[in-house]
């Protein structure tokens, strides 16, 4: 028998209909059943999520799969342009294997695999290797349209205020129109990526040269000026290799890797253990062995992909310089020196591909509520050899990925702000910022919320209880035969 895989490419239509059908059989989404609220006599948001990427959608649809319909997503970029994939991302490909049902909560029609064979066939999925980016994109794009995700595009927000224990209310600043705004909120999430909590990290001694000699990997590059220059990259993860190939693919003289370690790290540990038990357990480990797991994983470090590696040595020009660690930058006549271990070396321009790091103070959207965050470090001390100041700045969240209050009842309103970026790895394992378990994360944030919702409404919904008398009975569908019993019994005793 052959699977509808196996036939020819139906096209989009079909499998929307088939996504359709697949949602009416499963009767998703559910009726809405939060009661509305007002403030001020304007709408009050169930939840407002900052950031329409993968993870945004992913936090919109759960939650809309659970019946909460009156939410929002607000995205800074263009239509079409949010999250990394066809901005900073510059590798070729996804770096996640084709299969994996990233974003689907669990609709084979939702998949990427769906999508990809209802335009192109069955032939060309088997001889896919990995989805290009830029489909990925486009397919978030239709993820987007086809479930109905309500958002708003080209609207920054600039700060978020407690108003109450039960209340934010969100300033923002609408490019579109010029104009700002503010709405409110029961619940915030923040679907706001690698950078969510911070910025890009550059050590501190670059930060003191002048930024025409210097970039993050995550900055907005203009690779065509490099073209005839001579570039180095600081940093040999998947990032750095995608930033090197760029250049040398634009035209650069000349691409160095300055990489501190001297042997390049070829196994990506985590990948090893991938399971549901991982998905679905982390979160259940001990502080003590949550930070066990991500401290070695750290340590090891994750490979970069072989393809980006080789996408950087196939140019004579690309050399990598290990067991090289960089120890201060200055510039000196136009060009930039790069002071490492092994001496002074001269270029015409630096990418940084070294990361990011937390740092509240680089989120103004934050300053209301960042004093009163609790981290891992005022948490939990790691034993003498495992300290790691990356895992100590991660936020320490609550089950539903809520932050939590350094000192309790200092901030109740921040139970209400969901972290739902990649610095919720240590607290959540990897579930909302890698495509392979962000369904996984994103059911579970709105499992939180839902709860959350109901119990804060607990006397709407009992006084709904009270008052439903829609009958199931007419009381046509039996007779009464108790009065003929007396009777039989009445007429005997006579």
């Amino acid at each position: 028998m052959t699977t509808e895989l196996q036939q020819p490419a139906a096209g989009l239509a079909s499998l929307e209909a088939r996504l359709s059908e697949d949602l009416s059989l499963l009767e998703l989404p559910p009726k809405e059943w939060v009661p509305a609220t007002e403030h001020d006599g304007k709408r009050v948001y169930d939840a407002v999520i900052i950031g329409a990427g993968m993870c945004g959608l992913v936090a919109a649809a759960s939650l809309k799969m659970l019946g909460m319909h009156n939410i929002l997503c607000l995205d800074r970029a263009p239509e079409g342009r949010e999250g990394p994939w066809i901005t900073y991302a510059r590798m070729e490909t996804l770096r996640s294997p084709k299969q994996l049902t990233g974003p689907a909560l669990g609709l084979p029609s939702l998949t990427f695999r769906a999508w990809y064979v209802a335009q192109f066939g069955a032939d060309a999925w088997d001889a896919l290797g990995k989805i290009p980016k830029g489909q990925w994109m486009d397919y978030l794009v239709w993820y987007r349209k086809v479930l109905s995700l309500p958002v708003r595009n080209l609207v920054t927000v600039t700060s978020m205020i407690p108003v109450n224990d039960d209340l934010v209310a969100l300033d923002m600043a609408d490019e579109a129109s010029g104009k700002s705004e503010v709405i409110h909120a029961r619940h915030v999430v923040l679907a706001t990526g690698r950078d969510g909590l911070g910025g890009g990290f550059v050590p501190e001694f670059v930060k003191r040269v002048d930024s025409r000699y210097w970039a993050h990997s995550a900055d907005d590059i203009d690779f065509a000026a490099l073209k005839g220059k001579r570039v180095a990259v600081v940093g040999a993860g998947a990032s750095g290799m995608d930033n090197a190939a760029t250049a040398l693919e634009a035209g650069a003289a000349a691409v160095d890797m300055i990489i501190r370690r001297k042997v390049m790290p070829r196994v990506n540990k985590f990948t090893g253990i991938s399971s549901q038990g991982v998905v679905q357990g982390f979160a259940g480990l001990s502080d003590e062995w949550k930070w066990k797991f991500l401290d070695y994983v750290l340590g090891a470090q994750t490979p970069p992909p072989r393809d980006s590696t080789l996408r950087v040595s196939r140019h004579p020009n690309g050399r990598f310089f290990l067991g090289t660690g960089v120890t201060g930058l200055h510039a000196n006549e136009g060009k930039v020196i790069v002071e490492t271990a092994r001496g002074d070396l001269d270029y015409d321009f630096v990418i940084f591909a070294t990361g990011f790091n937390v740092d509240l103070e680089m989120r103004p959207e934050l300053k209301h509520f960042a004093p009163f965050i609790r981290f891992w470090k005022d948490s939990f001390a790691a034993e003498e050899g495992m300290e790691n100041g990356e895992l100590a700045t991660s936020p320490y969240l609550g089950p539903d990925f809520e932050f939590l209050e350094k000192t309790p009842g200092s901030c109740p309103s921040l139970r209400l702000v969901h972290c739902f970026n990649y610095p919720a790895s240590l607290s959540h394992g990897k579930l909302s910022g890698d495509i392979p378990a962000v369904s996984n994360g994103g059911r579970r944030l709105a499992r939180g919320i839902a709860r959350s919702l109901f119990v804060a409404d607990r006397e709407t919904h009992f006084a709904n209880l009270m008052a439903y008398e829609t009958p199931e009975l007419l009381g046509d569908e039996w007779t009464d035969s108790a009065a003929m019993l007396d009777d039989l019994r009445k007429g005997a005793a006579e």
